[in-house]
């Protein structure tokens, strides 16, 4: 009994605790229930103080927070609450409460209340969404709260009795689905005259759209970019009202589709409005926020000019964007920048940088280049460019050294997109002199190697300069504007890009960077490539450039085509250097027998053979069409036929290895040992269409085989040493490549005429026959050719196998002798009379006794026998 006592007092207190929770169920359900009838109760309209006294005491017990299972209940009250707030203001205060109350966290009992009143709490706080079509600003004003605190991040205590409040992200879960940020954006246009619940809206709307991307879209679906950049000009005397428009624009921007930000901003009035702000905020703003906000604007209007649609150029935004850019650089008139002040400060810095970003993207569009036509933006990029500015020596106020390099690297990244596309305006500044004094300045010390400075410095020190610069040269030339390549050519580029023999410049560019491998790097082989590009457009063409491009420029070429395997597939970009090295070959030198001999006499062909031996397959069809040019020239034959690469092969040899890998990898059928397989298509590859029309001669031009044929033209077919029978089986084939390519042809032509339905007159279906005919029979005597040269092989390798077997037969038998003289002589030094024998029939045979056998014989046989058995 006395060990059963604690056993049932605990069950009594369980009992009792139990019995509290159902009567506090039971009370708090009943209230609810005399609320909602009270309030629904038609007759109780005249009970309107006992209604708000019952309505208060009920917002007193839930001080707490609202239980999951009583928000429906809850919200009909809201709801009823509503409804008469317009008729009687007495039912605003019990609203405001209510709401209040709402923000804080709803209360569970159980952890599968979230999951199970889920649709409820979605659909409640949809609900406080539409409450903000009530006139009433202190509603407005607490329904914005509600949701921040609702939505907030922050932890909740639990509450008392085993109730806790639900989780942070199951709360903005619920916001989520409930789509009231699109809500709160449509009611945006309730707030025209309420600046205090603007602001509280806006504010509300920064924070639902600061990490949610679903939050954004809802909001983006409700137009809100368009909707806030439209009111982001009106008067603030607090300033909130453009921060948290421009905050929610980049909340937009990084967690919404930019694509559809940049749509809705796409707009008349949204670019009149954007325009009024930057332009207070450039002209008035003082603080550092202002200048911050401006250059997030700029931002703005860099996203919006890659829209093509936007109407920047209609408002006159870009005719003052141009004037801007080009300030303090050049001096205007202009009431906009008569009295503009620049700090120099980091915000200016980066305000400037911004504009020369516009500048680029707007580069596309026509409209706008007549108006940078008309600002002068081109003499202004000159101006920046320059290594010294004017403003650094008058003393005045200007950007630091490293403000004004970044500044010069900015405005040569922006020449390179604009000079293209505005020759004129280049070409007048004397661009290309200014550019090529710039380049001799990167040379001039040491700082050369030093590190740069900002994004566009990453090549380090003057490198960054000679690069942007380089890409400038490389971006103009690519225009095909012969008045500038003549005036390139003019102003001395080929020689400085190469090594300028003039005493008062530098070494040339490509001359500095050659043999420096500690320099080598991305920008440094990109520099490289571009000089190499601009010498190829310069000088392609063009007889006299290509002399000036001389034997400074094939010795050049030399050491570049000398490159070591290993940096070839480094995969830092040395293949590529060596394509554009390739491609400055055939531009500069090919052509021009002073400069062919040249390379020639510098064993520039062997390079090639040697790069043909080595290099991967994407190389070889350049290589392959420099070397036949080349063949033009006798002494580049006469190099070819005595060069002896990898494995002593020969040139020759090296060609018909191509030539046979490269019909392999075409899928060109072929016997064993490398017959003709069909007489019809000799040559035909299994990826050719015959069906397709002209697809013989397309395949000429994109396979390696055709320029193959022609460099075996130059060298003959007859008379090449060192190849085998598989050699001689593939140049078979090569010597009559062209009447293979004819046939292929004709067969095109008959087949092409018959899908047609047109017949050819008797004479020329006659010589379409012949042609024909002609082909295979060419064909079968190339494969008889083929198999008597194979034959001849198989008789040459039987008549070897002959030789070797007969050396073999005598080897044996010499070792036979051998050993049979070994034995004799081991008989007659181990027995005296073996030996005695021996020298009698020696003595015999010298007195010419050999008729009969003699005795010294019969006695050696009777010795030797039991000796060898």
């Amino acid at each position: 009994m006395l060990s059963s006592a604690p056993h049932s007092s605990g069950f009594i207190h369980k009992q009792v605790l139990s019995d509290r929770k159902l009567q506090s169920e039971t009370l708090r359900f009943t209230e609810l229930s005399r609320v909602l009838q009270l309030l629904q109760d038609p007759l109780s309209s005249s009970l309107k103080e006992r209604q708000i006294f019952i309505l208060k005491k009920l917002v007193k017990r839930c001080q707490r927070g609202f239980l999951l299972r009583d928000l429906a209940d809850i919200f009909k009250i809201v709801n009823l609450c509503a409804e008469r707030v317009s008729d009687h203001p007495e039912y605003a205060r019990v609203l405001c409460d209510l709401l209040q109350i709402c923000g804080l966290p709803f209360l569970k009992e159980k952890s599968s209340d979230e999951m199970n009143y889920a649709a409820v709490v979605t659909d409640c706080v949809s609900q406080m969404g539409y409450l903000m079509r009530i006139p009433l600003p202190e509603v407005q004003h607490q329904i914005c709260s509600s949701v921040i605190a609702f939505y907030s991040r922050d932890k909740h205590k639990p509450s008392f009795d085993g109730v806790c409040p639900t989780r942070a992200d199951y709360r903005a879960l619920m916001v989520e689905r409930s789509a009231v940020a699109e809500t709160l954006v449509m009611s945006l246009a309730l707030m025209e005259e309420q600046l205090p619940v603007k602001l509280r809206l806006l504010q509300t709307l920064q924070i639902l759209s600061r990490s949610s991307e679903v939050n954004c879209n809802l909001m983006l679906r409700a137009q809100a970019a368009q909707k806030i950049c439209f009111h982001m000009s009106e008067g603030d005397p607090s300033g909130q009202l453009l921060f948290r428009s421009s905050e929610i624009l980049w909340n937009l921007l990084e967690n919404g589709s930019r694509e559809e930000v940049t749509a809705q901003l796409s707009n008349g009035d949204c670019i009149a409005s954007l325009k009024d702000t930057f332009l207070h905020l450039l002209l008035n703003g003082f603080r550092h926020y202002d200048r911050q906000l401006r250059n997030d604007l700029l931002v703005l209007l860099s996203l919006i000019a890659e829209n093509p649609g936007a109407p920047l150029i209609e408002s006159g935004f870009v005719k003052h964007l141009t004037l801007f850019a080009t300030f303090p650089e050049l001096k205007s008139h202009n009431p906009l920048v008569r009295n503009l002040k620049l700090s120099f400060n980091h915000e200016d810095f980066e305000m400037k940088k911004l504009l020369l970003n516009i500048i680029v993207v707007l580069s596309k569009d026509l409209a706008a280049l007549q108006l940078f036509k008309e600002g002068r933006v081109m003499l202004a990029l000159m101006l920046l460019i320059k290594p010294s500015s004017s403003a650094a020596r008058s003393g005045r106020r200007s950007w630091t050294s490293i403000q004004q390099e970044e500044l010069q690297l900015q405005a040569l990244s922006t020449l390179s997109a604009l000079a293209p596309v505005m020759l004129d305006d280049y070409m007048s500044c004397q661009s290309n002199t200014c550019l090529l004094l710039l380049l001799d300045w990167c040379l001039q010390d040491d700082s050369f190697s030093g590190r740069g400075h900002g994004f566009h410095g990453g090549g380090g020190g003057k490198k960054a300069q000679m690069r942007y610069c380089v890409r400038v040269l490389r971006s103009v030339t690519s225009a095909e504007n012969e008045p500038l390549k003549q005036d390139l050519c003019d102003q001395g580029a080929v020689g400085q890009l190469l090594d300028d023999s003039q005493p008062t410049l530098c070494s040339g560019v490509l001359r500095w960077f050659v043999g420096r491998p500690e320099d080598e790097d991305a920008v440094a082989l990109e520099i490289q490539m571009d000089c190499q590009f601009v010498l190829s457009v310069l000088c392609e063409g063009d007889m006299h450039r290509k002399e000036l491009f001389g034997s400074e420029g094939v010795e050049m070429l030399i050491q570049y085509l000398s490159l070591d395997a290993a940096l070839v597939f480094s995969g830092l970009g040395h293949n590529k250097l060596l394509l554009s090295t390739v491609d400055c070959l055939w531009s500069c030198v090919v052509g021009c027998f002073v400069t062919e001999d040249a390379f020639v006499a510098a064993r520039g062909v062997d390079l090639l053979l040697r790069l043909l031996q080595r290099s991967p397959r994407r190389m070889l069809t350049p290589l392959m069409a420099v070397l036949l040019e080349l063949c033009e020239n006798p002494q580049a034959v006469t190099h070819l036929l005595q060069w002896s690469g990898e494995r002593d092969a020969t040139a020759p040899q090296l060609l018909l290895h191509i030539w046979r890998t490269d019909e392999e990898r075409m899928g060109v059928t072929r016997e064993p040992h490398g017959e003709i397989a069909d007489v019809q298509w000799p040559i035909v590859s299994r990826h050719q269409d015959p069906s397709s029309n002209s697809a013989a001669v397309r395949d000429v031009s994109e396979n390696l085989r055709a320029n193959i044929y022609c460099i075996f033209c130059k060298l003959g077919f007859e008379g090449l040493s060192g190849l085998s029978a598989e050699d001689h089986v593939t140049l078979s084939i090569i010597h009559r490549y062209l009447d293979f390519k004819v046939g292929e042809v004709v067969h095109e032509v008959s087949a092409e005429l018959s899908d047609e339905g047109a017949s050819p007159v008797l004479p020329d279906e006659a010589a379409l026959k012949s042609i024909l005919e002609v082909s295979k029979a060419t064909a079968e005597c190339v494969r008889s050719l083929q198999q008597s040269i194979l034959g001849r092989r198989q008789q040459e390798e039987l008549q070897e196998e002959q030789r070797l077997y007969r050396e073999i037969r005598f080897t044996h038998k010499q070792r036979e002798i051998a050993a049979e003289a070994w034995r004799n002589y081991v008989t007659r030094t181990s027995n005296y009379s073996v030996l005695k024998a021996f020298r009698r029939l020696q003595e015999e045979r010298s007195t010419g006794e050999h008729d009969a056998p003699s005795d010294g014989e019969n006695t050696l046989r009777s010795i030797n026998q039991p000796i060898a058995e």
